[in-house]
């Protein structure tokens, strides 16, 4: 069977967007939609009505499947052709999760859930999944675009390669345009130390001109059906994929990019685009697109 695609499912309003997300995904591409619930019992705290750990795992399986009950629903209506699975783990949602997207095709989860503070625009599930997730991770908000072409960064690094891969993807099976952003900037630009230094900035939009042209290039062979624009902008990265994802149903990146520490598992561009992006992001790491 083929890998499925894993949705955490928690009964909030951003989750049950991501399952009608994850379920038009599943019927492109012809593969299963696995639901996961995980819940984790207090272990003290408990009302001041006495209860056993009996009835409390009881109660917490039993809200468990009937928000998996609901989103199996929303599946059935969204992509009725689509094979469905249900899962109910004890577990933290994020463990539980990370766990799955070493099984899945993808993970695609909700912006954020239940029980998180009022103001987060992502929550600490989400976060923990995008930064670990052995697979894409897709993180959906609550309002999700019908209509737009798919984004990709691109930066030069194996991982930007592999965003770009899907991207292309993504782009083909939704038959849509595919914008492909390589921003550059540095440090001389908006500094006082620029007016020290001559730079022929011309000479430099051409070097990253022909970086972009050469990432492209085998995948535009791959994906002849795919029209791409490439924007090549000096600009701060995550400003420029923000404005160029304004009406697009999809945002690529991978998740850690060009400049950044070794051993961070999530860029600062990834994790900007994380909390501000508009649209569902789709976070790829390196070596793990299907």
């Amino acid at each position: 069977m083929s890998e499925p695609i894993v949705v955490g499912v928690d009964g909030s309003a951003t989750a049950l967007s991501a399952v009608r997300w994850a379920a038009a995904e599943a019927e492109r591409h012809r593969v299963p939609v696995r639901l996961v619930h995980a819940y984790q019992p207090p272990v003290r705290g408990y009302p001041e009505i006495v209860l056993t750990g009996n009835e409390v795992r009881e109660a917490f399986e039993e809200t468990g499947r009937k928000r998996l009950a609901e989103a199996e629903r929303v599946v059935r209506s969204t992509a009725p052709g689509v094979e469905v699975v249900t899962s109910l783990v004890i577990g933290g949602p994020a463990a539980v999760l990370i766990g799955e997207s070493g099984r899945a095709r993808l993970v695609v989860l909700g912006s954020r859930g239940l029980g998180g503070f009022t103001g987060l625009l992502v929550g600490s599930v989400a976060v923990a999944v995008s930064a670990h997730g052995a697979c894409p991770v897709v993180v959906v908000r609550e309002q999700v675009p019908a209509e737009g072409g798919v984004v990709v960064g691109v930066d030069g690094s194996e991982v930007s390669e592999q965003a770009v891969a899907f991207a292309c993807e993504q782009a083909s099976a939704r038959r849509v345009p595919l914008t492909a952003v390589l921003a550059w900037t540095d440090f001389l630009v908006d500094s006082d130390y620029g007016s020290r230094f001559t730079v022929d900035w011309a000479q430099v939009e051409d070097e990253e001109r022909r970086v972009l042209a050469e990432r492209l290039a085998g995948w535009q062979e791959k994906y002849p059906d795919v029209p791409v624009d490439r924007v090549v902008v000096r600009d701060q990265p995550v400003r420029a994929l923000l404005r160029a994802a304004e009406s697009a149903q999809l945002l690529v990146v991978g998740s850690h990019g060009l400049g950044g520490f070794t051993g961070m598992l999530l860029g600062a561009t990834s994790q900007a685009l994380l909390h501000h992006a508009s649209c569902p992001l789709a976070l790829v790491r390196s070596g793990r697109v299907r």
